[in-house]
């Protein structure tokens, strides 16, 4: 049996991302049991962890310390493959500038920065924060999670907030929204993209359908 923990602290899209993982475990034709749960024993048992995230960080990191959540994530970074999604990702991080600076978990290098009052594109343009909608991912290293998701794929965003990774080394995509930003990471087991997968169509459900097939080896 291929078991997902989705971690629930109230603060990710967690049906959106469980349906959507149960859909493409359907269509692979795996054994596919996803858990919505807080349930330390529950996320230890599983083959696979999602930590995903939606909403100011100070109010996640509230709920996640509230509930020792980052003690569970840290120990299955130890062993199992595991996917942080957008403010999950930020989550992993070590301080972020959101809600006058809040310290995050730090279990991966880097911070969490504002995109500004004044985004502008290339032409001078302006920009609207949040970043919101579809843009193009460059996959900047090879990675099993981009198998058959072509280069320049366009996948959802939902942010105010972007990551600057403490090593260019773990970065495995970029996008450009008023400035290039990481749109995911990669660091030995541990996957995180500040996009939406379960919202990004096809690219995102070709993603998550490697993810569960993903044995945690870059």
């Amino acid at each position: 049996m291929n078991t997902v923990a989705v971690i629930d602290y109230g603060m990710g899209n967690l049906h959106s991302v469980a349906k959507a993982v149960e859909h493409v475990g359907r269509e692979l034709e795996l054994d596919v049991s996803v858990a919505i749960t807080a349930d330390a024993e529950t996320i230890a048992n599983a083959a696979r962890v999602i930590f995903p995230g939606v909403g100011a960080i100070r109010d996640c990191m509230a709920e996640i310390n509230r509930l020792n959540v980052g003690r569970m994530v840290a120990e299955a970074m130890k062993s199992r493959p595991v996917l942080a999604i957008c403010v999950g990702m930020q989550a992993l991080m070590e301080h972020s500038e959101e809600n006058g600076g809040v310290d995050c978990l730090g279990l991966a290098p880097g911070a969490v920065r504002y995109f500004g009052d004044e985004l502008r594109d290339e032409s001078g343009a302006w920009l609207k924060v949040p970043h919101m909608g579809w843009n193009e991912v460059r996959q900047t290293m090879g990675h099993p999670l981009w198998e058959g998701v072509p280069d320049g794929s366009r996948f959802y965003f939902v942010h105010s907030y972007y990551v600057e990774t403490g090593s260019d080394e773990l970065v495995a995509g970029k996008t450009t929204y008023g400035k290039e930003m990481v749109a995911a990471s990669a660091d030995r087991n541990i996957f995180a993209t500040q996009f939406h997968p379960e919202k990004s169509q096809a690219a995102g459900l070709r993603l998550l359908g490697n993810f569960l097939k993903w044995s945690g080896a870059a």
